[in-house]
């Protein structure tokens, strides 16, 4: 089901010039009031990729919209976090925004950037690394059951006994989705199969990045098929790339410069191989071209990052040149 096209704001860059805070917050109203966009996204982390907290900037922007979905792709931290406190967060949002988020929550593997160790975000919130899948799928069990009505629950890491909270969300029900990338040439079959099944079972959504179009469409089917395994409709299930986005008439250029904006923003070595599937690079054409890919294997929700230092004006420019040529399968 076609869910239009969102875009993605580097929340982080305000820590080191990419951006600032007043352009973070201008920037979802001009593409509100283009009419291109459907939702606005930020994205979420700790320590390892530290950026302006993802509900704190997603509330500021609720303040300075009004039809967009906001989003985060993806809530990196959400296996951190206590359950109970994050669903009155959360359902704050929604209240504030008139029911107008979508999250997606992940796993949130640590990764080192800069000199910072793995395990440091997860030893700061008192998380053992083998713990993360399981709160992770129990935090959205507790979660859903807290935003239903008053609930008792019983689990290895959490136990709530006849607690209600307010404010519920605005939506009911609030959407859930699940972001993650499995890779069957990286995991073990039983690893990747889990991690479908997972997806299947637990979400109403699913958001990948760096993943080749023929392989998010593969894997794509194959979480519908193992949703109906699990006797569920999956008419109302959704699908969304994160992808970066760099648009320069000469491809080369526009690739250098996506590089040089990714290395600096995820403090990393963005190698050939991850920076060709992680977006689409080149002129209007060439970029319009590359995400139809997706849309014919069928992605609903493109959700744009421009990996360029200059955001106004290649929004101004994907506005007016790219977003047209972007259509539904």
């Amino acid at each position: 089901m076609w869910q239009g096209i969102g875009l993605s704001l580097p929340n982080r860059g305000v820590l080191f010039g990419a951006t600032t805070v007043e352009e973070l917050l201008e920037l979802p109203e001009l593409a509100e009031s283009s009419g291109a966009f459907t939702s606005v996204w930020v994205g979420d982390g700790l320590i390892a990729k530290p950026r302006l907290e993802s509900i704190a900037t997603l509330s500021a922007i609720a303040a300075r919209t009004r039809s967009v979905k906001l989003g985060v792709c993806c809530m990196a931290t959400f296996p951190l976090r206590n359950p109970v406190l994050f669903a009155v967060q959360w359902a704050s949002l929604d209240v504030i925004s008139s029911g107008r988020s979508l999250l997606a929550v992940c796993l949130g593997a640590p990764t080192a950037r800069s000199g910072v160790r793995p395990e440091t975000e997860l030893e700061a919130m008192g998380v053992a690394r083998e713990e993360r899948i399981g709160r992770f799928v129990e935090g959205i069990e507790v979660v859903r059951k807290l935003w239903t009505g008053p609930t008792t629950h019983e689990g290895r890491f959490f136990k709530l006994s006849d607690i209600d909270i307010l404010p519920k969300p605005a939506q009911d029900p609030c959407p859930i989705w699940i972001a993650s990338n499995p890779d069957p040439t990286t995991l073990s079959a039983e690893s990747y199969d889990r991690a479908i099944r997972r997806v299947a079972r637990l979400a109403d959504g699913w958001l990948s990045t760096v993943v080749e179009p023929k392989e998010f469409g593969q894997r794509w089917q194959e979480i519908l098929d193992a949703a109906r395994d699990e006797g569920r409709d999956t008419s109302s299930m959704s699908s969304a790339a994160h992808l970066m986005v760099n648009l320069e008439d000469d491809r080369e250029a526009a690739r250098a410069n996506a590089k040089r904006f990714l290395d600096s923003y995820y403090s990393m070595n963005v190698q050939p191989t991850t920076l060709d599937a992680w977006g689409a690079y080149g002129s209007p054409v060439e970029v319009a071209e590359r995400i139809g890919a997706y849309v014919d294997a069928g992605l609903d929700l493109p959700i744009i990052r421009f990996a360029s230092d200059d955001q106004r004006g290649q929004l101004a420019r994907a506005i007016e040149e790219l977003l047209p040529r972007i259509q539904p399968a």
